[in-house]
């Protein structure tokens, strides 16, 4: 490698995932699709390995954990993708945790919450988030996944 040519960073990404996550496959499919909380990690992996990005996983029922662990992830990883589930949609807690990190954020979620309940429309975070993915199903992962890198490499020039 040439002096002129510059490396490109490895980042570390947390995606954290929250209430009833863990069901899917077992979930409303018109809603959430067939894939499994398992098959759609193996899936970010993949999409985050192509973008030389470092992810590591966390998935929760217990919004004190949630919240706990955003707590700990400001010297742990460059940038959080979020999908709080329901949590989105009142826990101003986790939007106080995520405000405290100081991280680029953006907010995932699988099934399309503007075209939901009325209660489902509104996102506690959304003011936090370089970004908001819904509707997209897996590939809402890859769009917050490419979005996080743009924003990671714009901070680090």
């Amino acid at each position: 490698m040439s002096p002129t040519e510059s490396i490109r960073p490895t980042w570390r990404v947390e995606v954290m995932h929250g209430v009833n996550l863990d069901m899917l496959g077992r979930r409303d499919p018109a809603h959430y699709g067939t894939i499994t909380l398992m098959a759609l990690e193996q899936r970010i992996s993949e999409l985050a390995a192509e973008l030389d990005l470092e992810v590591r996983f966390l998935q929760t029922n217990a919004e004190s954990e949630f919240v706990e662990h955003l707590h700990g992830l400001a010297d742990l990883v460059d940038g959080v993708i979020l999908n709080p589930g329901s949590w989105t949609h009142y826990a101003y807690s986790i939007h106080d945790a995520l405000e405290l990190t100081g991280l680029p954020a953006v907010e995932v979620h699988l099934s399309d919450i503007q075209s939901r309940e009325p209660w489902r429309r509104v996102s506690v975070i959304g003011d936090l988030c370089l970004a908001t993915f819904s509707g997209m199903g897996p590939d809402g992962y890859r769009l917050a996944l490419e979005r996080l890198r743009t924003a990671l490499d714009e901070g680090a020039s």
